[in-house]
């Protein structure tokens, strides 16, 4: 499965620890995060990441072209709700793609861990039914 991974500044240390915690289901799968945060969860956990641009320079944007091309199957995005971001348009249009597309996704540490253990356990298989169609 293709896994977008990504996280505000103030977030970011929290899904390194995250990718830490569960870095036996993650690298199992394709995993795809903007600039530095790919970067800074590389560094901490050994993982394979495909890095797109930042978040500000287009990588929501990139992530968000895989949604709609139903090239993208789940997305951990820890967002800090209590900063302005300036590119909070990005941010939504990412998230209603993900509505639009049915594509699981985290905004937060309790999410994600229902979604990874699923994931774990087989339940997003219907992502590979999706995926043919």
């Amino acid at each position: 499965m293709k896994i977008a991974l990504i996280a505000h500044d103030k977030k970011k240390d929290d899904l390194i620890q995250f990718s830490q915690a569960y870095k036996f289901i993650l690298e199992k799968h394709q995993l795809f995060a903007t600039g530095t945060t790919g970067l800074r969860i590389e560094e901490g956990t050994g993982l394979s990441i495909h890095r797109f641009q930042s978040g500000p320079l287009g990588g929501d944007q990139q992530i968000g072209a895989m949604v709609a091309e139903n090239k993208m199957d789940m997305i951990i995005f820890f967002r800090d709700p209590l900063t302005a971001q300036p590119h909070e348009p990005d941010i939504s249009a990412l998230m209603r793609l993900s509505d639009v597309y049915s594509i699981p996704l985290a905004t937060n540490i309790g999410t994600a861990e229902i979604l990874v253990r699923g994931l774990e356990h087989g339940d997003l298989e219907w992502r590979e039914i999706t995926q043919e169609n």
